[in-house]
């Protein structure tokens, strides 16, 4: 079992493990930076990258996909509690707590579906291509699951409480990336970056709305559903994709940093958080229409993937061994 190790202002932390709190930019006093790196948690024998995590509040599910295995942190202890192997090219990762089970995607066809005390495997789900993110929807127990690739590429949705696929499916066209639901309305949003697209989905009439993209490889997606804003981060170049979802308009684009892989939106601040290459990004928006940086903090270049809990109020960032410094996660408190 790893603990945590304590990151202090005064200390460095090697480029492998983070940066430096003295290094975060900005020039204001701590106490009202948007970030602040509070400690890290080591994976020391985790290799390769990460991608995907999930959480149930009391416990971290991190896609180690490089070495083929699941980790299970428990955030109050800082504790690295458990690890789940046998699921080849782990992907999106998905808690559902109404039926208490763990549901894992692999990049190689199948989701697999845990026991979520025991971490044993219940059951798995052949998909017949790249399974990747996925999202619980607590009213229907449903975990959508998107996969495939051109003419296979869908959002498919299986049954949480009797571990079945149902009929229920979109049929896309191109794999799709980052997804988000609804909770008050009918949509889901979809990222398809092959096709510089937005899929909206309507799961009440199944009707399919395609947003065009002047701006390319649209990976991660938030979603503001109380202001009808729609979070699209691009590559190329490297913006902020704003989207009206009420009109499928484009309403802001700033620059932001390069090879965003994850993005989050902190809806008890009204900010957005973005992790890239090199950098973690805090956005502020001032209304629905415009948004200020107002913090960058340096980062391991290959330190793009993390998830932000709103309960905690706190951002947890992967970042893969180097060499002889091993694997973990860091951790920023939010201010």
């Amino acid at each position: 079992m790893k603990r945590v190790r304590v990151v202090c202002s005064g200390l460095m932390i090697s480029f492998a493990g983070a940066t430096a709190l003295h290094a975060q930019e900005s020039s204001a006093p701590q106490d009202v930076r948007p970030l602040v790196l509070t400690e890290a948690i080591p994976l020391e024998n985790i290799k390769g990258r990460f991608d995907h995590f999930g959480t149930s509040g009391r416990k971290l599910f991190v896609s180690a996909l490089g070495n083929n295995t699941v980790e299970v942190i428990d955030i109050s202890g800082r504790t690295l509690d458990h690890t789940i192997t046998g699921v080849p090219n782990p992907q999106g990762v998905v808690y559902a707590a109404e039926v208490n089970k763990l549901f894992v995607a692999s990049s190689k066809g199948k989701l697999y579906i845990y026991d979520g005390t025991s971490f044993d495997l219940v059951t798995a789900i052949d998909f017949h291509g790249d399974v990747d993110n996925l999202r619980f929807d607590a009213a229907t127990k449903r975990v959508y699951v998107g996969y495939g690739d051109d003419e296979t590429a869908a959002i498919g949705a299986v049954d949480a409480t009797t571990n079945k696929r149902t009929d229920e499916e979109y049929k896309l066209g191109a794999h799709p990336e980052s997804f988000q639901l609804e909770s008050a309305g009918p949509n889901i949003y979809v990222n398809l970056p092959d096709l510089k697209q937005i899929a909206v989905i309507n799961r009440s009439t199944h009707a399919i709305a395609r947003w065009p993209l002047t701006l390319e490889h649209n990976f991660p997606m938030a979603l503001d559903e109380a202001h009808h804003r729609l979070f699209v981060g691009c590559r190329m170049p490297a913006r902020l994709a704003v989207f009206d979802t009420e009109t499928g308009k484009i309403v802001a684009s700033p620059a932001i940093v390069e090879h965003t892989d994850d993005l989050f939106f902190d809806a008890s601040k009204g900010r957005i958080y973005i992790l890239g290459e090199g950098f973690i990004e805090a956005w502020q928006g001032k209304d629905p229409d415009h948004y200020d940086r107002i913090g960058r903090y340096p980062t391991p270049a290959d330190g793009r993937t993390g998830l932000f809990v709103p309960d905690l109020g706190e951002l947890f960032e992967t970042i893969p061994h180097h060499g002889q410094q091993g694997a973990e996660i860091l951790v920023y408190g939010t201010k």
